[in-house]
């Protein structure tokens, strides 16, 4: 008897501790949000052969309007182009926002290193008189990068049209020891398939001649790699408004066919490929 009076109280012990005792709240998991990296300069891409890439590459920025007024245009057009910047160009508050507007716009844009002087010794252009001094050209190159702080170890010589990277360098002669140079150092030097010539201050070719060249260019497959070409113009030409228009055509038209897909230089298969 005595034991089943126990047992009673212990079975009445525990239910009412289970009673009081408060349970224990499901366990709840927070939703993940898992936020997308933002592109970086220099991220590879896969390109599509079936495509034609086109890359815009503006010389000598910043050169305000020049400048402000062809990222307006390619913003506009929703096209993505890369400015080489020169830092002796940099002068002043303002010039100074435009060139970190460039550097603050990727994917959009891409800056990239056309050296600190331009090659001027005694404020004048002397490139035969640049490259042959070969330390101090790769000297002005790397001040370049360091004072505007370049994010991307691309190069364009001024003046010339030369290219290189890892171990593969194609250019005239003067500019060879600089290149060989640079590319020990990991930099690729990108030239151009066509240009977009000035008369003067002034765009040269009309918008027809312009996106002619484009498509002869790409039909004869000669640009320095396949079903990709750089177009180089200068920030300077683009100023006056009807110029800006005539830019604003050019893209137009090349963005009619489908082919057709504008990028920034670190998306150019010689600065892609490891």
């Amino acid at each position: 008897m005595s034991i089943i009076k126990t047992t009673i109280g212990l079975i009445t012990i525990i239910s009412l501790a289970a009673c009081n005792s408060k349970p224990t709240p499901p366990t709840v998991k927070k939703d993940s949000i898992i936020v997308a990296a933002a592109p970086k300069p220099g991220d590879p891409i896969k390109l599509d052969s079936s495509k034609r890439y086109i890359y815009l590459t503006w010389d000598d920025s910043p050169q305000p309007p020049g400048t402000t007024v062809s990222k307006g245009v390619f913003h506009q057009q929703g096209v993505k182009a890369t400015f080489f910047v020169v830092g002796s160009n940099q002068v002043g508050p303002f010039k100074t926002r435009v060139v970190d507007s460039l550097r603050n716009a990727y994917p959009e844009f891409l800056m990239a290193n056309h050296s600190y002087s331009h090659a001027k010794i005694n404020g004048k252009d002397n490139y035969s008189l640049f490259y042959k001094r070969a330390d101090s050209a790769v000297v002005d190159f790397l001040k370049n990068e360091k004072e505007l702080n370049v994010g991307v170890k691309i190069i364009r010589l001024p003046g010339n049209n030369s290219w290189a990277g890892k171990g593969k360098i194609q250019g005239p002669k003067s500019t060879l020891e600089v290149c060989k140079r640079l590319d020990s150092l990991g930099y690729k030097i990108i030239g151009w398939d066509i240009e977009w010539n000035q008369n003067k201050t002034v765009p040269k070719e009309s918008v027809d001649e312009m996106v002619k060249k484009v498509n002869d260019k790409f039909e004869s497959g000669y640009t320095f790699e396949q079903n990709c070409l750089v177009i180089l113009s200068h920030d300077r030409l683009f100023a006056k408004p009807q110029y800006a228009d005539s830019l604003s055509k050019f893209i137009s038209i090349l963005k009619k066919d489908p082919r057709n897909v504008f990028e920034t230089l670190d998306h150019y298969p010689l600065v892609m490929r490891k």
